[in-house]
């Protein structure tokens, strides 16, 4: 176990990244749209772009994906779901996620859709910016 696996998880809920986002992101199924989404996150955090692109819907997935480096992403905050649970099929996920950039204090603010795929798995199918 790495430093990176025992420390609290990127994504905010408090275990440790390998009780927490590592098993998703070694394949394991998210149960909600919202561990979904805070998966994604902790993605964002730790640079895996190709996680980013098996958790999103293939109708609105991009071919490939490249991550800013110069992005430190600092913390996530979950503002609100509509549905999204593990007897959904799709779910909504409000958020801010706050990064620190060369230019200074960034945050980005969404509102996120995923769905349940044939085999249960939650996908990212899109989002809207809640500037």
């Amino acid at each position: 176990m790495t430093a990176r696996d025992s420390a609290a998880c990127p994504c905010g809920r408090g275990p440790s990244y390998v009780e927490c986002c590592g098993p998703l992101h070694e394949g394991g199924a998210a149960p909600t749209a919202e561990r979904l989404m805070r998966s994604r996150y902790c993605a964002f955090v730790l640079g895996d772009a190709q996680y980013l692109l098996d958790t999103w819907h293939p109708s609105t997935k991009p071919t490939e994906m490249e991550l800013d480096p110069a992005i430190e992403w600092r913390r996530l905050a979950i503002e609100g779901t509509v549905a999204g649970g593990p007897f959904d099929i799709a779910g909504e996920v409000t958020f801010t996620a706050i990064a620190r950039t060369p230019q200074g204090r960034f945050e980005q603010r969404e509102r996120s859709r995923f769905v349940k795929d044939q085999d249960g798995r939650w996908n990212y199918v899109d989002g809207d910016s809640l500037a």
